[in-house]
């Protein structure tokens, strides 16, 4: 219900608000307004993306929870699609969420919302490894020979130097 009306209504203020600036400042610098934003909006889209990727690797080779760096990453690419929409109203939100500040308060209320039962990185229930014999436990099957050394081991070998010759 709530996708429903986020389409009827989001066209609807669109309308409104361009027929309000259009009829404030004109077509052209109305229309000149739109093309502006998108553009600067994708640069700035580019930049925080690219901080929000580093924020992502850095999580995970830090092996912290990955969840509010993929959230940013997640509201920045819906800032660009909201930005490369026209009109005013997805500009204004598509700019509010590249404001870090603004998608930290979106991430909160939406961990507020959200209960994880069950979070685990790394080897899930069932894994097995094919071909590694520490994965089946502490006991590992094998045949052993014992090598006794031909020489005494109290004399050093022909390859070290002696110490007491010179």
């Amino acid at each position: 219900m709530y996708l429903f009306l986020a389409f009827l209504l989001v066209p609807i203020i669109e309308i409104a608000l361009f027929i309000q600036v259009g009829g404030l400042i004109g077509l052209w610098p109305t229309l000149a307004i739109v093309v502006l934003t998108a553009v600067l909006g994708t640069v700035l889209v580019r930049t925080q993306g690219r901080m929000a990727l580093g924020n992502l690797q850095r999580s995970f080779a830090e092996l912290d929870d990955p969840t509010e760096p993929l959230a940013h990453g997640a509201m920045i690419l819906l800032s660009g699609a909201l930005l490369l929409t026209p009109g005013f109203f997805t500009d204004a939100i598509g700019f509010a969420l590249l404001v870090p500040g603004v998608r930290v308060a979106v991430f909160r209320y939406l961990r507020s919302k959200v209960t994880v039962t069950q979070f685990q990185m790394g080897q899930g229930p069932g894994f097995q490894s094919r071909g590694n014999p520490f994965d089946q436990g502490d006991i590992i099957d094998g045949d052993f020979t014992e090598v006794r050394p031909k020489n005494d081991p109290s004399k050093p070998s022909k390859w070290v130097e002696d110490p007491h010759r010179h």
